[in-house]
Formats: C-alpha cells, structure tokens, sequence
C-alpha cells in the first residue's frame, strides 16, 4: 500500500469504528501495549494500556496490587477500571492477560468495542517476558511451565474476540498493518479479501 492509500484506510476504519474502542487482549508479551501504540498512532486515536491505567488510579504497580490483595481483588479493580475506558469513547485499549477471562469483561466488551485477540506461540511469549521481571503470575520455579498452563486455559477464551492476529518476532509496524486489514475486513462484513 502507497502511502494515500493508508491514510484512506485508517480513516475509514476510525469513521466505522464509530464510538467504540479497540481493545487488545492476549498474553503477556504478545505485544498489546507495543502493537496497540502503533494501531493507535496509525489511526489517531488515543491509546490506553489498562494496566497503566491501574496502577495510575491505585498508586500501586500491579505487582504490588497482586501481593498486597491478591490476584482476585486485583481483577476486580481491573474490571471496573476496563469498563471506565470503554465508556470513553474511541481509543485504542491494551488490557492485562487475564482481564478477557472475567465474563463481564467479555459480555461488556462484546456489546461496546471491536475486540482482537493478539496470539503468540509459547517460544514468542517466553523471549518476550524474560525482558521483564514484573510479571506476577510468572514467579515461579519454572515460569514456562506456568506460561503454558495459562495458553491452555486462556487461548479457547480468547479465541471468543472478534478477531485474531498473530503475533511474531517481526517488526510491530508489520502487525499493526495485519491488524489494520483484519479490521477493515471485519469492519465491512467479511466482504474484502
């Protein structure tokens, strides 16, 4: 695509996307907050990473939320948190990994916003993570293990947002663009190919 021709485009899917939000859901280190900064700039519209946007309104960083009160109370702050966002108008939303499994989420999310659902392979997310040591769920004596036990549990739920993008070790610009197209295809019924 020229360069005319992607400004049409993000235009056009800013203008379909009406009100609602795009939020990014997956794994840790699928590449939410780094894609979704890309999508956002490309569309003009703001973004927001709701983990950010936690520790923001709790003073804590998510880890300190996750020891302090404990995974259950730290998804409870995270739904109310995702459901201000999406309230907000149009944005680009990356949510933490397990914000999707709440069924009010979803139920919330299916009604108000487009949903892509950023899929990466075990080895992809394992690179990725090791860069960071604030990931709570991954303390743990063999954190691939953990990581595969939550694809197992979390990817058939993912799999439920409108669309899906694969994640990989190719430069975000390159995802950004797949999830662009993806969207304009979803935003016109499927009919583009």
């Amino acid at each position: 695509m020229d360069g005319e021709t992607v400004l049409e485009t993000s235009a056009s899917v800013r203008e379909r996307l009406g009100e609602r939000p795009l939020v990014l859901v997956g794994l840790m280190g699928a590449g939410k907050t780094t894609v979704g900064r890309k999508v956002a700039s490309s569309l003009s519209l703001p973004f927001v990473d709701s983990d950010a946007e936690i520790e923001a309104v709790s003073t804590m960083t998510v880890a300190e939320l996750f020891e302090a009160y404990g995974e259950p109370e730290f998804r409870a702050l995270e739904a109310r948190v995702i459901a201000r966002l999406v309230q907000e108008g149009p944005r680009v939303i990356a949510t933490g990994g397990g914000a999707y499994m709440n069924a009010g989420t979803r139920q919330l999310l299916a009604d108000h916003a487009v949903t892509v659902w950023l899929k990466a392979d075990l080895d992809t997310l394992m690179e990725r993570v090791a860069r960071r040591s604030d990931r709570p769920l991954l303390k743990a004596p063999d954190p691939r293990k953990v990581m595969q036990e939550l694809m197992d549990k979390r990817y058939p739920v993912y799999a439920e947002a409108d669309l899906t993008v694969t994640s990989r070790p190719v430069k975000r610009e390159v995802i950004a663009a797949e999830m662009i197209d993806a969207l304009e295809a979803h935003l016109d019924g499927g009919r583009r190919r």
